[in-house]
């Protein structure tokens, strides 16, 4: 067999395990959690931003490795990433514009499964004999399913998610990020990858309390230059935005296909809005992945439901917040459906979302694009060396090999920034779909269990609102 017929093969399988059945497994989930637990995620959502935000959420409040708000940087060091840059405009390109409303409701009820998976991994998490904790849906199906059949479900997780940490969140992010630069300032991928390496290494090597103080500050300063550079070509743009707005909503419900006019030759419907914005959505927040659970394992919390509901904000920032602003900049920029000139084709992807930023910005507007998609994609290589990492660990049944991942890992960052990586992509992605059906089946066995904590958890809600004594 040559590589184009394996290339072909695992395309095709690619889009099977990403089709309609896992996206409406991923998004069914989300929607049967949050009617079980009575719509708490959405009622509670303002307590939980709060929470997120306030001082005490940088304090330790009982055991575990980092503060609660560490564990929710960390977790959005992994899930903030280039999908939130090149994902948005590849989905508007494919479902049009009207994908990014179907990114939103997936957001919405991907809130309930984020909760969820990481409630559950805080309250099954275990020390190890570093003394670190360990948590995650693996434990959770060991632990809280019956003894065979968690015990299969567990190492299948762990499995595909150690195989995902190296592609999806290390090889590709690293091709990005030297791929951007070498576009934009012509680096050599060599140059980069060698970059990449010493610094994930510099980093990585000091665990969990290293990549959390990196991510801590990294995340909500990438998050809060990308949101206001996305601002200023919105508002720049501001006669536009309410027909931007009117079409984005017009081409999530258009029962008819649609073509021309402002979207050039892309084809607009309902059920491609869907299908590419939904994809997207769960691909970019990772919501029901099970990874970020990994991550709220290590909060120091002396509650599950407490640290749950910081962690859930994740798909609120991730989804609700930064693809909106690169959506919205698409969609007031007039840029959507134009074809680049120089090779006749679409402008999709990153190229998109750089044109749509030099309408106000000029060539500057491509740089800070670049640097936004070297920071996310830098930022998901450390959030995902943990997920791994952790897998890994509860694979080999012990801590102590942890140290060799690490390197590995670091070292591996140059292969993603100096190689052809297609098939990697691919492999990866497939990895990374697999991985959530154990833990979406795990998540449904125990949805009586969620919603009763969840339910107890009420009344210091109630109290922090003030609603009762």
């Amino acid at each position: 067999m040559n590589y184009d017929n394996l290339m072909d093969i695992v395309s095709r399988v690619d889009d099977v395990v990403w089709g309609p059945a896992m996206l409406i497994l991923l998004v069914g989930t989300g929607i049967f959690l949050t009617i079980r637990t009575g719509f708490l995620s959405w009622r509670n959502l303002g307590y939980a931003l709060k929470k997120t935000l306030s001082k005490e959420a940088r304090t330790k409040q009982g055991e575990g490795d980092v503060s609660p708000f560490s564990a929710l940087t960390t977790a959005l060091a992994a899930t903030i990433g280039t999908g939130n840059i090149v994902g948005v405009a590849t989905a508007m390109v494919s479902g049009g514009p009207g994908a990014l409303v179907w990114m939103w409701i997936s957001a919405c009820f991907g809130l309930t499964s984020k909760f969820s998976e990481c409630m559950l991994a805080i309250k099954y998490r275990e020390r190890n004999a570093n003394g670190e904790m360990s948590g995650g849906p693996m434990y959770t199906m060991k632990k809280a399913l019956p003894k065979g059949f968690g015990s299969v479900l567990g190492w299948l997780f762990a499995l595909l998610a150690a195989v995902a940490s190296f592609g999806i969140g290390n090889m590709t992010q690293a091709n990005s990020i030297s791929s951007a630069l070498k576009e934009t300032a012509g680096l050599s991928p060599v140059v980069v990858g060698i970059i990449l390496t010493v610094l994930s290494l510099a980093i990585i090597v000091g665990g969990i309390k290293s990549i959390s103080k990196v991510s801590s500050f990294v995340v909500p300063a990438m998050a809060i230059f990308y949101v206001v550079a996305g601002l200023v070509v919105i508002l720049g743009n501001i006669q536009n935005v309410p027909s931007g707005v009117v079409m984005i909503f017009k081409y999530a419900f258009s029962f008819q296909a649609v073509t021309g006019g402002v979207l050039g030759s892309i084809v607009a419907s309902m059920m491609n809005a869907m299908r590419f914005g939904v994809a997207r959505g769960c691909f970019s927040n990772e919501a029901g992945m099970g990874s970020a659970a990994i991550t709220a394992a290590a909060a120091t919390t002396d509650d599950p439901v407490s640290q749950a509901y910081i962690n859930m904000t994740g798909t609120f920032w991730d989804t609700i917040v930064v693809c909106t602003i690169t959506g919205l900049c698409i969609a007031s920029s007039g840029v959507l459906g134009s074809v680049d000139p120089a090779t006749g084709r679409l402008l999709t992807g990153s190229a998109l979302t750089i044109a749509a930023f030099k309408t106000i910005l000029g060539s500057f507007g491509g740089w800070l694009v670049t640097i936004g998609i070297a920071l996310f994609a830098f930022s998901t290589i450390l959030g995902w060396e943990y997920h791994g990492e952790k897998a890994f660990e509860y694979l080999a049944g012990t801590h102590k090999f942890n140290i060799i991942y690490r390197v590995v890992y670091s070292l591996v960052v140059y292969m993603g920034a100096t190689m052809e990586l297609s098939l990697v992509w691919n492999l990866s992605d497939i990895a990374n779909a697999l991985m959530a059906i154990p833990n979406l089946i795990c998540m449904l066995l125990l949805s009586g269990e969620i919603a009763r904590d969840m339910k107890a958890f009420q009344p210091t809600v109630l109290r922090a609102k003030g609603k009762i004594d």
